[in-house]
């Protein structure tokens, strides 16, 4: 009887060993509480585009994040926009709010908000960087520049940001007239006046002569800036008549142009010299200018950009090249963008000193900012200006967000067209920080 018991019992104790054996298999181990790996911006980051839509936190295993907690997130003490885990994820991407340049930026994210497996929580994280700044060229990518122009530019540099140029574009090319009409309106003569070579082609003729400086005089004596600008007209086919400065219909060709030998060469050479020569005269007067040409490249309907961006940056660097070696040392050269999505177009440093670019038909000071700051990003040493622009935002709006343009200057109007009118410019010329001439 007892032998039997004894038996008995020996399967008992070894259920009771495999019992204690699958107690030990199932028992949850502790689980870390996740790290922080990575972040973008890093920690302690410079330099960094306003335009930055996504700041991401990355751990070494995967997180947990309420999305409804976002706004105990901050960004300088401001809430974030959005903030999310995609999915099963260690990352969480935050989206801030609008940035502004030159400032430096701490994320807060509280303990406890973001939590790991088995709701381990994570500890307080605390992120800064700090968005782009400008440091404006203080030189002129000509060396030889004359004294003037230098003091114009260096005038220009010590206003930027705190102040604001006004212009005028003259009506159709050599005159003042739309400037006199902004005059009349507000009391008060625009900073500068943007001339147009566009008919260099016709002069001399009893319409139109540029060897004339007599309006471009009167405006820089009377304390104007000069600027000027090319509708470059050519032949729009060896030995044609009918000469366009527009990409359609024209077969003048930019690599052609700047092949020996052949007709589209030819001209190149002539216009050049033609134009240079009509430049001098502005320097004999000690007349600086600021030099636009072939603007609006990337837009490609002008025949300087209707090929690609290399030959584009070929004729600009030709241009520049050809007017140093003719002693030509009263420009400063600007160039235009179409919107910033052009960067292969840009002709380079060594051969521009202030970006540009064209704006019309918008009222939106967000879209207009964005397109400062995108310009603002991509050219951290040169300023940027809004070289043409009609039917925009008053200047005051602009300005108050912050898109600090080096000058502005409205299209003139037409019959059919209203680019600026009184109110606009009023509205204008009434700010403190608005220079007129």
């Amino acid at each position: 009887m007892n032998k039997l018991k004894y038996l008995f019992a020996l399967p008992l104790l070894a259920l009771g060993f495999v019992a204690c054996d699958d107690d030990d298999e199932y028992t949850v181990t502790e689980v870390d509480t996740p790290v922080l790996q990575s972040s973008s911006p890093s920690d302690g980051a410079t330099g960094i585009s306003t335009t930055l839509s996504t700041i991401t936190l990355t751990f070494d295993k995967n997180i947990f994040f309420a999305s409804s907690n976002a706004d105990q997130i901050t960004l300088n003490g401001e809430s974030v926009s959005s903030a999310l885990v995609y999915g099963s994820s260690s990352t969480l991407t935050i989206t801030p709010p609008s940035l502004e340049r030159a400032t430096t930026y701490t994320l807060s994210i509280p303990a406890g908000l973001i939590t790991g497996p088995g709701s381990k929580p994570v500890d307080a994280i605390s992120i800064s960087f700090t968005t782009l700044s400008q440091s404006i060229t203080s030189s002129l990518s000509n060396a030889s520049a004359d004294a003037a122009t230098q003091a114009l530019y260096a005038e220009m540099v010590s206003n930027y940001g705190s102040k604001i140029y006004s212009a005028t574009m003259a009506n159709v090319n050599w005159n003042y007239d739309n400037a006199t009409q902004v005059y009349e309106w507000t009391g008060k003569y625009p900073a500068i006046n943007c001339f147009d070579y566009l008919h260099l082609y016709a002069s001399p003729a009893n319409w139109i002569d540029y060897s004339d400086i007599t309006p471009v005089q009167e405006w820089h004596n009377a304390g104007g800036i000069v600027a000027a600008m090319w509708h470059w007209n050519v032949p729009i086919s060896e030995g044609s008549e009918d000469l366009s400065f527009s990409a359609d219909g024209n077969s003048f060709s930019v690599t052609n142009a700047l092949t020996a030998g052949t007709w589209e060469n030819t001209v190149l050479t002539e216009d050049l010299a033609s134009i240079v020569e009509h430049l001098k005269l502005l320097q004999d007067a000690g007349i600086p200018v600021l030099w636009r040409p072939l603007h609006e490249a990337a837009g490609a309907w002008f025949w300087w950009g209707a090929e690609d961006a290399t030959a584009y940056v070929s004729l600009w660097q030709y241009m520049y090249t050809y007017f140093k070696e003719q002693g030509l040392n009263n420009l400063i050269w600007v160039w235009t963008s179409e919107g910033g999505d052009d960067t292969d177009w840009y002709p380079g440093d060594n051969y521009v000193d202030i970006v540009s670019i064209d704006i019309y038909n918008n009222t939106d000071t967000s879209d207009i900012l964005s397109l400062y700051n995108t310009l603002y990003s991509q050219y951290p040493d040169k300023m940027i200006t809004l070289s043409e622009c009609g039917s925009v935002a008053t200047i005051s709006a602009q300005w108050s967000a912050t898109s600090y343009w080096s000058w502005f200057m409205p299209w003139y109007n037409t019959d059919d067209t209203t680019h600026a009118d009184e109110a606009w410019w009023t509205d204008a010329m009434n700010q403190s920080y608005v220079i007129t001439r």
